[in-house]
């Protein structure tokens, strides 16, 4: 909302009780393009904690310009005339400007919403036929990259480790936030349980802090063994197993940020892609380049819904409906391709 308040203090000059439906209109062309002093090339924190003060980061901006992920590989730097706003990102504008009308209208601040004023919302967005793509890594991808996380465990112990998070990641269709420690959820070994049945489970804290049980398969219980000997444990936990999950290389403790365990994941992607491309498969390398630790999800339960029941990937994904689950399903799409392949533009 900063920008919203930037903008009607600084560019409209007005209270944003008294934004209508043209202000906001004028909001929404101002952030698709924005003026090159509001923009950045890379991403700083708002404020800076100097002399346990909070100041001004005089390197942040409203908008940043980025560059795609193998572009960024291959040395490409962003420049402010890269900016462009993503229909995700245009989605989210009018999401949270939305709530911020609302949240004024319950406080007695305004009584209109400006947002609902704007009649043809659809011009500002693309209209998607069908499913969108999901994002994740081909057959031949994964199987580099996991035999590669194999090798590297191999040449050195330390890295059994990296295997361990890269079969979690993939088996548990784990997002990155539920391998890390934070203040709302510390992943430990004892979140891995059996339960009367002989059955094993691992349990998590995802996204809204919202608790889920996940099965765990014969190789993932395979891989938690080889793990747990690696770091000198019992063969299996017990509910009582306080060990972190993912423990520090060096000291003590589990690891907290999110951006070590994407630095371990890229480590193994970028010798997976170097074994793609030794081996002659250069578009899959290629592509490889794109990929980040989420892809790992989203290749573990596109796999899985291939021939598990629906309902199943969805609750241990975490799915909130199975709707969302359906997008994994590319069956139809490949009957789709192959009943159009063979189609004639002249007479046989």
């Amino acid at each position: 909302m900063e920008r919203l308040l930037q903008w009607a203090w600084l560019i409209a000059q007005k209270s944003v009780r008294s934004l209508g439906r043209a202000e906001i209109e004028a909001y929404v062309a101002f952030c698709q393009n924005p003026p090159r002093s509001w923009t950045g090339i890379k991403k700083a924190p708002r404020f800076l904690d100097k002399g346990g003060t909070r100041v001004p980061n005089s390197d942040w901006r409203p908008f940043v310009a980025t560059v795609a992920k193998a572009a960024h590989g291959r040395g490409q730097r962003p420049q402010l005339e890269d900016y462009a706003l993503s229909p995700k990102a245009l989605a989210g504008i009018f999401a949270i400007t939305g709530s911020f009308y609302q949240f004024l209208i319950q406080e007695g601040y305004t009584e209109v919403n400006p947002l609902l004023m704007i009649r043809q919302k659809s011009r500002y967005f693309q209209r998607i036929q069908g499913k969108g793509k999901i994002r994740r890594l081909s057959e031949l991808q994964w199987h580099y990259v996991i035999e590669t996380a194999e090798i590297m465990a191999q040449e050195s112990p330390q890295h059994e480790r990296t295997l361990f998070i890269m079969t979690a990641l993939y088996a548990l269709y784990l997002r990155i936030s539920e391998l890390a420690a934070s203040t709302r959820w510390i992943p430990k070994m004892g979140d891995f349980y059996c339960d009367a049945d002989g059955l094993w489970w691992f349990v998590t804290v995802g996204k809204g802090n919202k608790e889920r049980q996940i099965t765990v398969s014969d190789t993932m219980l395979a891989a938690l063994r080889r793990y747990r000997r690696f770091l000198d444990l019992p063969a299996l936990p017990s509910p009582r197993d306080q060990h972190p999950l993912i423990p520090k290389r060096l000291g003590k403790g589990p690891i907290t940020s999110t951006s070590q365990i994407r630095v371990i994941v890229q480590d193994c992607f970028d010798r997976a892609k170097a074994r793609l491309e030794a081996d002659g498969f250069q578009d899959e390398a290629e592509a490889l380049s794109e990929a980040t630790v989420h892809w790992l999800r989203h290749t573990g339960i596109s796999e899985d819904v291939k021939h598990r029941p629906r309902e199943h990937v969805r609750d241990d994904a975490g799915h909130s409906s199975s709707a969302i689950t359906d997008q994994y399903i590319d069956i139809e799409l490949r009957a789709r391709h192959a009943s159009g392949r063979g189609k004639r533009v002249k007479p046989a």
